[in-house]
């Protein structure tokens, strides 16, 4: 199965990154960064969508992304 590519511009180079978030009520007061998430994005136009990393793994948010 090709790529079908980027939903906004159809390029198929992406990029991943890692961010933490805080939650809500303890959580946030004391800035405690406990969700994780995989950025994918579009390294043409920046498009981006969030993972979390508890329920995805790193070789499946790509496929993801693509519609896959």
């Amino acid at each position: 199965m090709a790529d079908k590519g980027c939903v906004k511009c159809g390029a198929t180079e992406t990029g991943t990154k890692e961010i933490s978030a805080s939650g809500t009520g303890l959580s946030k007061m004391f800035d405690i960064q406990h969700n994780q998430f995989t950025v994918v994005y579009c390294k043409n136009c920046g498009y981006s969508e969030l993972y979390n990393q508890d329920a995805s793994n790193a070789s499946n948010v790509i496929d993801l992304f693509f519609g896959g």
